[in-house]
């Protein structure tokens, strides 16, 4: 079965989405699909091969295709609607000339001009469109749509998707990256980390709804033997995430670190911290955080924002689940870990346990028998 993936990311990005886009298409081709990943020619500051950014074996292949990319000349958002068209335009050509079973995609444009000439779309959503009633073609011809979370599913149907083809697939993680040998002394020797500090560390993007703002506000309240370490963000976020934090004594702002380092850092941690704000619904409903399941798999206890989103995978089980937007709350809840860990290892254990379900390859299974 051929499967063209149209993808229109920077790739490599330090991006979430670039991380989820790659795994699965080598899990896709892993589980015998010939996949072809289509993507833009973009500005790119990061020019390591996508393959070994993402410490990922050549199983499928990827194309080039040209877009008229702003973007960096500082037209952001007049910039992302002329590389999105121009991409969307060029990957329709490319997908209609060629022999494919299936065409995905987590970009609604790039499926609208095709939905005109095919009907063996897939559609990924990550998100409730902003533009549904723009997009209602897309939906009538797609074969299946896949939604990261339930509460996704409910919204389409009331929009009038059947309900048959719309798929819950939650996001997932590569337990084999993750699920790494190595002591949390040992991780912070290699890191050059403080060995006589308490770590609550959170890896993931400096977004207001990502919550990151309110854990700094929380590291005010912990004792000063706790160190509040934040890894990940864009250059301009982790600018000025740095600038609105200064004052504060006990954070340690890491920025973007590569990919194959994650691991190594949330073995570091005493607790790794979830933070999610309940103020946008992307946050409350709709997210399904890679960072959330490569947590679990790093076998250290986890504080998370109590959202419907997140309760979809997490519960009093697997993790410490807290009112959302409240820094006192997170306080007490890193401090409570902090002073039990044996009794919250056992939380981060279950964790590891509920993670099994949700790897790469279980996730494009699910997929294709859906599909199928």
């Amino acid at each position: 079965m051929k499967l063209i993936y149209l993808a229109n990311a920077r790739i490599p990005t330090e991006k979430a989405h670039g991380i989820q886009i790659m795994k699965m298409c080598e899990a896709l081709s892993r589980q015998g699909l010939e996949i072809k990943l289509v993507i833009p020619w973009r500005f790119n500051r990061i020019k390591e091969d996508p393959f070994n950014y993402y410490n990922i074996k050549r199983v499928f292949k990827i194309k080039k295709l040209p877009s008229i990319d702003l973007i960096p000349l500082n037209f952001p958002k007049i910039g992302f609607w002329i590389q999105s068209i121009s991409f969307s335009f060029f990957a329709f050509w490319y997908s209609l000339f060629r022999k494919s079973n299936l065409i995905y995609s987590r970009d609604l444009p790039c499926l609208w001009l095709s939905s005109f000439f095919k009907k063996n779309l897939v559609y990924e959503a990550h998100t409730f469109p902003q533009y549904f009633f723009l997009y209602k073609q897309v939906f009538q011809k797609t074969k299946a749509i896949i939604v990261i979370t339930k509460k996704l599913k409910e919204v389409f149907i009331q929009k009038g998707i059947l309900k048959e083809k719309i798929l819950v697939a939650p996001d997932g993680v590569d337990l084999n990256v993750f699920d790494i040998d190595i002591s949390k002394e040992e991780a912070r020797k290699k890191l050059n980390l403080p060995y006589n500090k308490k770590i609550a560390l959170y890896a993931g993007h400096l977004y207001e709804w990502k919550g990151a703002q309110i854990l700094a506000e929380a590291s005010k309240f912990l004792d000063k033997d706790t160190i509040v370490i934040f890894i990940g963000g864009t250059k301009e976020d982790e600018k000025e995430f740095r600038e609105k934090n200064k004052d504060l004594n006990n954070i340690l702002i890491l920025g973007y670190k590569p990919y194959s380092e994650i691991p190594y850092y949330l073995k570091t941690a005493d607790v790794l911290v979830l933070p999610n704000s309940a103020k946008e619904k992307i946050s409350q409903y709709w997210t399904s955080p890679i960072k959330m399941f490569e947590y679990m798999a790093s076998q250290r206890p986890m504080v998370a924002s109590d959202l419907p989103s997140l309760r979809e995978i997490l519960s009093e089980n697997n993790a410490i689940l807290i009112k959302p937007d409240n820094p006192g709350k997170l306080t007490q809840a890193i401090a409570k870990i902090l002073k039990n860990p044996d009794f919250f290892d056992r939380i981060s254990k279950q964790a590891y346990r509920d993670v099994q379900r949700y790897s790469w390859s279980k996730r494009a299974k699910k997929i294709i028998n859906f599909l199928n």
